[in-house]
């Protein structure tokens, strides 16, 4: 009787087993619809994590917009901040601006490179009997250009304005060999040097810087830039750097040989400084009074 059980329960085991690998072997194969046991244990999981997920995602939508509000908050303070510093910065440039026209005035120093705007035009001639006194350019009073207006390149000062035609220019150059032309400039460094560049050496492509006080010193390599003492020559604009300086033969005053920064011997598109509707006539009218007698 025992051995009738034991093998019944044998016989059922097997069955059980038999039917649970005929079932996962159904579930296995390739087919559109699931079992009904597939679809309901699916409802009952998917059911369950609809319910944990809508929370949850509730929960992390409400974090997440109270981390977003934090970070602009964070945001518009700095913004407020920089707007502060802005209006600061705003008051101390009109502060600056009004020391500086106060300073300008008082040193009689109307011109600067801001009160000049600039025209390019290009070299139409060069006559090669005086080819480092002038040259003639595509640009005259029809365009605004008046004698006496500053001509530059990127590189420097190349001279100023002479006569002028309806649609061209002459422009004396630095180097040119005219004892009445001359440049009001100054020797950039601790302390600034004034003189006059009058005079040039053709030998050793040098501009000559005179009436430099003879008791400074100047090193070689120092700048020398317009002084805008002339009335005539916005200040700034950059001539060369020194190369030598010698004492002139009463001892009373120095001359500097400058090296100019634009190259004379070529040239082809230049700038022509023209003063700007805002800067007025006042240099205009005092440029007469200059007592170096330069640009």
């Amino acid at each position: 009787m025992p051995q009738f059980f034991l093998n019944k329960r044998l016989i059922i085991l097997l069955i059980s087993i038999i039917v649970l690998v005929a079932l996962v072997g159904f579930s296995l194969r390739d087919r559109e619809n699931a079992s009904w046991p597939e679809q309901f244990v699916k409802d009952v999981v998917g059911f369950g994590e609809n319910i944990v997920a809508k929370p949850t995602s509730f929960v992390s939508g409400v974090f997440g917009g109270v981390a977003d509000l934090k970070n602009t908050y964070t945001e518009n303070q700095h913004l407020k901040e920089r707007l502060e510093e802005l209006a600061q910065l705003e008051s101390e440039v009109a502060d600056l601006k009004k020391e500086n026209k106060d300073l300008k005035e008082s040193l009689d120093i109307t011109d600067s490179i801001r009160d000049f705007d600039p025209l390019n035009a290009s070299v139409i001639s060069r006559n090669p009997t005086n080819w480092n006194d002038q040259v003639e350019i595509d640009k005259g009073s029809s365009d605004g250009v008046k004698p006496d207006m500053a001509v530059t390149t990127p590189s420097g000062l190349i001279g100023r304005v002479t006569t002028t035609g309806a649609k061209s220019a002459t422009v004396e150059l630095l180097t040119s060999s005219d004892v009445k032309n001359r440049v009001s400039a100054k020797v950039q460094g601790d302390e600034n040097a004034f003189g006059i560049i009058n005079g040039y050496d053709s030998d050793t492509k040098l501009l000559e810087l005179k009436q430099l006080p003879y008791d400074m010193k100047f090193k070689k390599g120092q700048k020398v830039v317009t002084s805008g003492l002339g009335g005539k020559f916005p200040a700034g604009i950059f001539i060369g750097t020194i190369e030598k300086v010698e004492t002139d033969k009463m001892g009373l005053s120095q001359t500097a040989f400058i090296k100019p920064g634009a190259d004379m011997y070529d040239l082809n598109h230049v700038t022509v400084l023209k003063r700007s509707a805002e800067a007025g006539t006042t240099a205009d009218d005092t440029s007469s009074s200059d007592t170096t007698g330069g640009n």
